[in-house]
Formats: structure tokens, C-alpha cells, sequence
């Protein structure tokens, strides 16, 4: 089986949407890539960090899901990254609450030796000079690197994410971020902008308004699927990257006709993410659920066009 990568925070998260509210459940970018790239068939590894107030009941359920953990660095007498936010009614805004970097501020990600050849590399929304080493720790150069970032490390970390992006193949932003790191309004423009600072192929996120996918002169809109119910949109950025990155590896296809399936999968996953809170639905989620969402978008996107 192929190899994916994935680094990024494992938090506790407090939410808060117009729906409910949680005390502390399991967060952060990498639990939520895990768990949406466990439905390929793929070898996966999480690089991360985590306090000995992290429960073993969640290692166990990463564990459960085929995800090595062994790049899962505990530290004795640490505490666990901790973000708390409030939705706003729209559910599209939100405010920060809380955050509490703890062990996370010291992180010096240690990739597994048996994952230093990777095929594919998932770098999860975390400070660019964390992302870089894992790179640099890398002994065969991947097939295809992935990252994800935020307007955070725009703001204060600039030259470093510059850096990096000369060293990635996809960047996956959503449409707000797009324009910040481009100063380009049109999303056209700064995909072309973005693409010109490393990445080949760029995937700008619009939420409920779905996923564009740019490559050269090539543009590619995946639809999100309109539901019934959306609990809590924590995660579902990072849930789209499982199933892209996921579908990808599994795939061994790195073409932007390929990475057109790859953005549905990844949109299809993300749907599940915001039924419930946290990562609630994606533990829950079964295979046959997965190919039978697909099967709406699928009728969702396809029609005839009479000319």
C-alpha cells in the first residue's frame, strides 16, 4: 500500500454554534485528515504532538482506524494544544475563544523512519518552519506534497510560508486566504498569483459554495452538497484534505483530471465533518454511506447540455 504523511496539531476543541455546545473533545488539523484519509486504502502516519492529558482512549481510536501513531510525540507533563471558538448564526464566521499553544509552542516534529519515503506528504495547517523540517527529514522526494495554511501565518509569517511554498505541489486555502497571500480579489487571478510562489496545482475553498481547483489555464468547480443539517464546520477544511490527499495516494494518479475526483472525495468527506460536532460523525461514518453521498454528487454534477 502507498504511504501519506500527515502532519498537524492534535488539540482539544471547545465549540460553541447556535446548535450547542461542547466541552473538550478531540480537535486539530491532523485527527480530522486521518480519520477522512482511513477510507482509502492507503498506509497513513500522523506527526504531531500531544500532552500526557491527552486520553488514551483517542490514541485508540486513531490506532483503530489503521493510523500510526508513532510520530505521536507525548510529553510528560505537557499539556495538549487547546482552541476554543463561537460560531456566529451564519456559521461561516466565527470567534476565537481561546487558544492555548502548550506543548505545540516547542514543536520539533520527528518523522518515523519507515514514513521517510512517503508517497504522498500532507502538511497540515501549522507554522511553515514546522512543515519545512519535516521536508528536510525526508530521504526520497515524495510524489506529491501537499499544504494547507491560514491567514495566521500570512500575518506573521510570511517569509517562511514564501519559503515553503517553493517546495509544494498543491496548496489548499480557502477563498478569504486566497486573497490575502495574492492581494488579488479575483480568485482567478490570485490562483494564478499563488501558483507563481511554487505550487502547481491550487485548491481554493469556499465552504458551502464548494471547491475550485486551479492548474495552468485549467479551472475545475466541485459543488458542495446541499444538506439538511450543518452542526459545527470545525474540521471540514481539514477533512476535505484527508479525502484529496487520501484519494491521491490511493490512487497514485497525479493528474488534474485525477485531482478532479480527488476534490469531490474530499468535498464528499467534508459534508459528513459538519453533521456533528468535532470529529463525532467521521468516527461514525461507514464506507457504504461514503459511496452513496457519492452517488448524489454524482447526479448533482452530471446533466447534458442541449446545444
Amino acid at each position: 500500500m502507498n504511504k501519506l504523511l500527515i502532519v498537524g496539531s492534535v488539540a482539544f476543541d471547545a465549540i460553541e454554534t447556535p446548535f450547542g455546545k461542547t466541552d473538550k473533545i478531540l480537535g486539530g488539523a491532523a485527527p480530522y485528515i486521518g480519520l477522512s484519509a482511513s477510507f482509502f486504502n492507503l498506509q497513513s502516519a500522523i506527526v504531531s504532538v500531544v500532552g500526557d492529558d491527552f486520553p488514551q482512549e483517542y490514541l485508540d481510536l486513531l490506532t483503530a482506524r489503521n493510523i500510526d501513531i508513532s510520530g505521536l510525540e507525548v510529553v510528560k507533563g505537557g499539556k495538549t494544544f487547546f482552541w476554543s471558538g463561537l460560531y456566529h448564526n451564519d456559521l461561516n464566521s466565527r470567534d476565537t475563544l481561546a487558544t492555548e499553544l502548550n506543548v505545540l509552542g516547542d514543536f520539533q516534529p520527528k518523522v518515523p523512519q519507515n514514513f521517510k519515503n512517503a508517497d504522498v506528504v500532507m502538511l497540515g495547517n501549522l507554522h511553515p518552519l514546522v512543515q519545512s523540517s519535516v521536508l528536510d527529514q525526508m530521504e526520497s522526494k515524495p510524489k506529491l506534497v501537499v499544504l494547507d495554511t491560514m491567514n495566521f501565518w500570512m500575518d506573521c509569517a510570511l517569509p517562511e510560508l514564501l519559503d515553503v511554498m517553493k517546495r509544494i505541489d498543491v496548496i489548499t486555502i480557502n477563498d478569504e486566504e486566497a486573497r490575502q497571500l495574492s492581494g488579488e480579489y479575483s480568485l482567478v487571478k490570485a490562483a494564478a498569483k499563488i501558483r507563481k510562489m511554487g505550487p502547481e496545482y491550487v485548491v481554493i475553498k469556499k465552504g458551502e459554495h464548494g471547491a475550485l481547483l486551479f492548474h495552468k489555464k485549467e479551472v475545475f468547480f466541485a459543488p458542495a452538497l446541499p444538506l439538511e443539517e450543518v452542526f459545527d464546520p470545525t474540521g471540514a477544511g481539514d477533512t476535505f484534505a484527508g479525502g484529496f490527499a487520501g484519494f491521491i495516494t490511493q490512487s497514485e494518479n497525479i493528474s488534474f483530471e485525477n485531482m478532479k475526483n480527488a476534490v469531490i472525495y474530499g468535498s464528499n468527506l467534508a459534508s459528513f465533518s459538519v453533521e456533528k460536532f468535532g470529529t463525532e460523525r467521521m468516527i461514525d461514518l461507514d464506507k457504504e454511506e461514503v459511496v452513496s453521498r457519492l452517488k448524489q454528487f454524482k447526479s448533482l454534477t452530471q446533466f447534458d447540455i442541449e446545444l
